[in-house]
Formats: C-alpha cells, sequence, structure tokens
C-alpha cells in the first residue's frame, strides 16, 4: 500500500501576524482562497486514495486541521504533542504506517509550497514509489533545479545514476545552507539541486535506519504506535514523544545512509515561508502593487503588498517595495527587504505583550 504524510506542524512565525501560535500558515486561505495544506492534499488527487493520506501537525491544531479537512477522518490527523523536529515526525508516522500495513511505502510531503504543474509533481512522485519498490533498499528525495544561489535551503549534490530502469541518482552528498558565493558554485557546477524536503521510503527501510542512527526515538515510537488504535495511544504519545530528541531527518539519517537517491523534480517551487513569497503568487497591478483580500490604492506607490483578513482599504503615499498586513489584533508595516526580521519583531512582542497578539 502507498501513504503520503504530510507534514503540517509548524507556526509560521514569518507570516505574523496572520499565522500565530493558534492559527498556523498552513491554515491561512491566503492563496486564491485555499490553504496550503488544502493545496498540498489536492497535489495527491487521483494519485493517493484518500485513505492513505494522513496528516502530521500539532495536537493544538488537530481540530483546525479537520476542519479544513474534511475528506479525512480523525484517525488520519496525528497530532504531535510537542515539535520534535522532522526525524521524529518521520519515525513516529513510518511507526504507525508499519503497524496499519507492515508492507508499505510512505511519502513525506510538505504543506508549505506551491509546486506547479501538478501532473509533473505527480509524476515524480510516481517515479519515487517505483525506484523504491524496486530498489527497497533506498530513501529517496526530491532534487528542484536551483533558478538562483539561495542561501536559505540545502543542497543535493546529484551522483551517477541508480539504474537504467528508474530516473533516480544516487546521492553524493548533502550540504547545509551555504553562504552565497558557495551557492553561486553550486548552481554553476549543474550538479546541485535545492533540497525540497520530500521522501519517498518504504516505511520498513526508514524504520531500520531510525533503528540504527537513532536508537532512542525509534525505540520511543515504537512503543507509541504499539499503543495505536487503543484507549492509551494518546496518554502513551504523550508521555513519550516529548522525551524524543529534537533532531531533522537530514542530520539523523539522511546525510548517514548508506543507499540514497534524488529524483529531480521540474517544477516550479516556491517555498511560502515570507511575506516576499506570499507576493510572488499574486499578481501586480498596473502601478505594480499586490493585494490579497482587500483593496489598494497608492500615488506614487510601487512594489506594496497589502493583506486584509477582511475587507479593508489600504491607501498608500510615495511607498516603495513594503509589506503591509492587517488583521483584527495587529498591523505589521515593514520593507519588503526587512521580512526576515518579523521573527526576530514577534520575539520582542511576545516579551512586552506575552500570549497577547502572537
Amino acid at each position: 500500500m502507498r501513504f503520503a504524510v504530510i507534514m503540517a506542524g509548524g507556526s509560521g512565525t514569518r507570516l505574523w501576524p496572520m499565522s500565530t501560535r493558534l492559527r498556523p500558515k498552513q491554515l491561512l486561505r491566503f492563496i486564491g482562497g485555499q490553504s496550503l495544506l488544502s493545496i498540498a492534499v489536492g497535489r495527491l488527487r487521483d494519485l493517493i486514495e484518500p485513505a492513505g493520506v494522513y496528516i502530521c501537525t500539532s495536537a493544538s491544531y488537530a481540530d483546525q486541521v479537520l476542519t479544513e479537512l474534511a475528506i479525512l477522518p480523525a484517525k488520519q490527523i496525528i497530532g504531535e504533542p510537542m515539535g520534535r523536529d522532522t526525524a521524529n515526525a518521520v519515525a513516529l508516522t513510518a511507526a504507525i504506517l508499519a503497524r496499519i500495513q507492515p508492507d508499505s511505502a510512505m511519502a513525506v510531503l510538505t504543506a508549505d509550497h506551491i509546486i506547479e504543474p501538478m501532473d509533473v509533481f505527480q509524476n515524480c512522485l510516481r517515479e519515487g514509489f517505483e525506484t523504491v519498490a524496486r530498489y527497497p533498499d533506498y530513501l529517496v528525495t526530491f532534487g528542484i533545479k536551483p533558478t538562483y544561489p539561495a542561501t536559505g535551503y540545502g543542497y543535493v549534490e546529484q551522483g551517477e545514476a541508480l539504474g537504467s530502469d528508474t530516473e533516480a541518482f544516487r546521492v553524493r552528498a548533502f550540504k547545509e545552507k551555504p553562504v552565497e558565493s558557495l551557492a553561486r558554485d553550486y548552481v554553476q557546477s549543474g550538479r546541485f539541486f535545492w533540497n525540497s524536503g520530500m521522501f519517498v521510503w518504504n516505511t520498513r527501510t526508514i524504520l531500520k535506519e531510525l533503528q540504527k542512527h537513532l536508537p532512542e526515538s525509534y525505540a520511543g515510537v515504537s512503543r507509541i504506535a504499539a499503543a495505536w488504535g487503543t484507549a492509551d495511544f494518546t496518554r502513551v504519545l504523550r508521555d513519550i514523544y516529548p522525551t524524543l530528541r529534537k533532531i531533522s531527518i537530514d542530520y539523523a539519517v539522511l546525510e548517514k545512509a548508506p543507499h540514497v537517491a534524488m529524483i529531480p523534480m521540474p517544477v516550479n517551487w516556491l517555498d511560502v515561508g515570507n511575506w516576499n513569497s506570499v507576493a510572488a503568487t499574486v499578481p501586480a497591478d498596473a502601478a505594480g502593487n499586490r493585494a490579497i483580500g482587500c483593496d489598494i490604492v497608492g500615488l506614487d506607490s510601487t512594489g506594496v503588498l497589502a493583506v486584509s483578513e477582511a475587507p479593508h482599504l489600504v491607501a498608500a503615499i510615495g511607498l516603495r517595495d513594503m509589506v503591509i498586513i492587517h488583521t483584527p489584533a495587529a498591523t505589521l508595516v515593514c520593507p519588503a527587504d526587512k521580512t526576515e526580521r518579523i521573527k526576530e519583531l514577534v520575539a520582542q512582542i511576545q516579551k512586552q505583550y506575552p500570549d497577547r497578539y502572537t
């Protein structure tokens, strides 16, 4: 059986003030009236049956996820009592899916990307499943051809072809977020791809690698999975999961595993991680301004992104490359080239107004 697990646990601090601890970015309906999570589930249509789609999210978001995804039952929403990074989210879901269907493969997907065209994405994912069926010892990741020397993404170095019956290549190395000069070298070489954070593997294979490289987490999630479907599951999950070491799947397993392959994914891939990336999803008006959920009128203004939760007019005079985000609780005004400091700003707000605006 083929499963797909969508990771949807982050809060998205850089999309404050719309995204908060109580309302994460993946549930905000600001992409054509849809949430990032619903878009991610929609990409699986006709590829993975609804019974095979699972969501791994924060337990505090589970009810909102159920409301957003009416096609999924509650048992397919796995709520983490505390975020312990991707290695433990993968371990937990793999252990549960292996208990449901021991001879299974799973895709690990993200809930914070725009990926187009959908048919190319689906063809690559299908190839991933077929590759692990032929090469069951391999962990498969997907690489995005870089369009510029990004310093905010990890990179995957392509090695030789895995075989004549697959489009996958062996992975030569994983590289962490580089400085700009090194990122430029990566792009010019043609051998490096952005690490998409999406994977396909057999549940038994990833669990074997977790047992080898992260034995404490493997032991913990095995105990949790043993309680799956029983009245004790929530208690066992709450007791054990927060004790697991916080670490990413890349550090814990992929950089150490002996058999890792990459399938190039030739898509338009947008990581919706800040307001500038949100702006890229909206066409500009004649003046170069963009609006979501509101109207914008500007005098001598261009490059303004205006977003509002309720019908609203944003009026601007003499602005260049600004972000204006309005909610009933807070309004953000920020130069577009300073949006990476929003996380820092949120930390300051939390100190000054604990639990009030964030």
